[in-house]
């Protein structure tokens, strides 16, 4: 198995799971002023992460990223590649 095969997105990860920050991309919605923004929150490349709960009906995203935790958009989490644990 390849590492690539092993990543996914972080909008795609289960609540209770974490994972590792491996790659930041620039989106369509937003471009390259939200990967920069999620970088200054600390979603950077070798960070751990949990998904604490995901909302209903494609609401926020709760995500522990150190002590800290927020809320995100789904296409913004879906600019976040990660490895699972």
């Amino acid at each position: 198995m390849t590492l690539v095969s092993q990543l996914t997105t972080l909008d795609t990860l289960p609540a209770g799971k974490g994972g590792t920050v491996i790659h930041l991309a620039p989106g369509a919605q937003g471009g390259a002023d939200v990967a920069r923004r999620l970088m200054e929150l600390g979603f950077v490349p070798g960070e751990r992460i949990r998904m604490l709960r995901r909302g209903v009906q494609g609401g926020p995203l709760a995500i522990k990223v150190g002590e800290s935790t927020f809320a995100l958009r789904r296409f913004e989490a879906a600019l976040v590649s990660i490895k699972p644990e």
